[in-house]
């Protein structure tokens, strides 16, 4: 069934090569190889049509999913409910039109517009038994609908572009549902570990992205005058479905939204604006949001396209906006596209690299094992690309972070730390800086050969500290020695403590000692039936002086 409707989606394009996203926008990538197909047969599949049918569909993009004024046909109305003129089926049924093979070029405009108003109407998918036959003679005529687009059937009119906008805000454009932990009001929620809910009209939601793409891409769109439609207003929208939980959805979302970037050169600032807003929102607010990982991919392609010198603008969103990201606990779930964003700004300006590893440094985890081991490895890639100027403006707090992580009882974390010596690069850094790397974390070479539990991170130690020797004999022999004069001055202080708080405790049971056998010897020499006065015994009443004797002992 895939197959088919592969087939389908792909006629009158062959020849053409999927391509990889770039900045221009000028190829097309289609995601279906990763989806599911509809259930369903397909066919060459007529169209259909609702009986009594004379108007078109009513409000545009982001206009309130109701009826239209006047007319019989549905504007845009959240997912999951069928909607109809008067809220029922015109005569209980829909019928087939003609297929654009069989009226005349002439006509297949007008036909092209009658059957993207019948794919207005939205479904219950969550039922698979109701309305099966509308259900699947909708698809059919999407299917008809993607055929057309790619077989460039002649320019498009403003008309056209106007009738495309509201089909696809019907369909697309709908109320995200509340994800399943948000359900369930469980605090402990894990993304990597939650199981994504699939979007239930994917049979159709799938074809309706498939022709947007297409329409995108299509030579017959002319920028200029689909902008009108595809407007700020339409790319909100769409930014908003990156919220989906179906990982399919967003897929498509991430193909589509390049491609509008490519295309429509006047809104690329907007998009740009609207995507650092997500993130901020995301960063500082709500901590939860499914498509990071695909918009940074997005941005991953914008930046490679960035011409040079950086603006500063693009500079700014790195250190506001990427930077910060490496914040959330759910990290893990978009690192890979991050840490290529941030590569790619390091390599168009590598004077941006101390910022970076500055950032880095700020937001380093404390607690998180697994992110450590992250980080590390986005800051050796983020140091082979460092020149040596911006590396001595960082390396001392860098490398006592390094040195930090050397130590670290979990295994990963100090076998990651140690790799970084692995890089001829960042080798040749430290070399040319050895006289400040190698005594800020020698001591922390000493502790892991002397006493870290793990065989393999002890080995590796070794390796490194075989290397520093060899690299500068002198200077290693002064670390050495500096570390025994430490380690000895250290052990005295201890050992000075140790003293001292022995003093204390003497001195401290000495008075306690003392104290008790005065308070003794006065309350032998008092008669029984003395009395103290209250603020003596620090109760309400007068007390005999026995019992004042035996509070004070207390």
């Amino acid at each position: 069934m895939v197959f088919k409707l592969k087939r389908v989606i792909q006629r009158g394009s062959k020849g053409k090569n999927d391509e990889k996203m770039d900045a221009s926008g000028s190829a097309g990538v289609t995601p279906h190889a990763s989806s599911s197909a509809p259930p369903g047969t397909v066919g060459q599949g007529a169209g259909v049509k609702v009986k009594n049918h004379s108007v078109r569909t009513g409000a545009a993009v982001g206009a309130p999913a109701t009826r239209a004024a006047g007319g019989s046909v549905p504007v845009a109305q959240p997912a999951g409910r069928f909607v109809t003129a008067g809220g029922k089926l015109p005569n209980g049924a829909l019928e087939a039109l003609p297929s654009f093979r069989d009226v005349p070029t002439s006509d297949r405009q007008s036909l092209f517009v009658r059957k993207l108003a019948l794919c207005c109407y939205t479904f219950d998918f969550t039922d698979p038994s109701m309305n099966v036959h509308e259900k699947e003679t909708k698809r059919q005529t999407l299917l008809e609908l993607v055929d057309y687009v790619t077989s460039g059937s002649g320019k498009f009119t403003e008309a056209v572009f106007e009738d495309i906008t509201k089909m696809l805000a019907a369909n697309l454009f709908r109320t995200l549902p509340p994800s399943s932990h948000e359900n369930t009001g469980s605090d402990n929620f894990d993304p990597e570990e939650e199981e994504p809910t699939m979007e239930p009209a994917w049979p159709h939601l799938q074809i309706v992205y498939e022709f947007l793409l297409r329409y995108v891409v299509s030579s017959e769109t002319d920028a200029k005058l689909a902008k009108r439609y595809i407007d700020h207003s339409f790319v909100l929208r769409l930014l908003d479905l990156f919220d989906s939980e179906d990982p399919r959805e967003r897929e498509y979302l991430k193909t589509i939204l390049h491609r509008i970037y490519g295309k429509f050169m006047v809104h690329r600032p907007f998009i740009r604006k609207a995507i650092n807003n997500i993130f901020y929102r995301f960063i500082f607010e709500t901590v939860k949001h499914n498509g990071v990982a695909e918009l940074l991919e997005i941005l991953g392609s914008i930046i490679n396209g960035f011409a040079l010198p950086l603006k500063e603008e693009h500079k700014f969103f790195l250190a506001r906006a990427l930077i910060p990201l490496h914040k959330p606990k759910c990290v893990s779930m978009y690192h890979q596209q991050l840490s290529y964003c941030i590569i790619q700004f390091v390599e168009k300006d590598f004077k941006l690299a101390d910022v970076v590893i500055r950032g880095l440094l700020r937001y380093w985890p404390v607690t998180n094992s697994q992110k450590e081991v992250l980080f590390l490895g986005e800051l050796e890639e983020v140091l082979e690309a460092t020149q040596s100027a911006e590396f001595q403006r960082c390396m001392v707090p860098l490398f006592r972070q390094i040195g930090r992580c050397l130590n670290s009882s979990h295994f990963q974390v100090a076998e990651r730390a140690l790799f970084l010596w692995n890089n001829d690069h960042i080798v040749s850094l430290v070399a040319q800086n050895r006289q400040v790397v190698l005594p800020i974390i020698f001591s922390a070479l000493e502790r892991n050969t002397r006493s870290h539990w793990n065989q393999a991170v002890h080995g590796l130690t070794l390796n490194v500290r075989k290397m520093f020797m060899e690299m500068d004999q002198d200077l290693f022999h002064e670390c050495q020695r500096k570390y025994r004069e430490d380690e000895a001055k250290a052990k005295e202080v201890e050992e000075m403590r140790e003293i001292t708080w022995k003093r204390l405790e003497a001195a401290g049971n000495k008075r306690i000692s003392v104290t008790n056998h005065n308070i003794v010897e006065s309350s032998d020499f008092v008669p029984s039936s003395a009395t103290v006065p209250n603020n003596v015994a620090g109760i309400g009443t007068a007390v005999p002086v026995q019992r004042a004797a035996s509070v004070l002992d207390k």
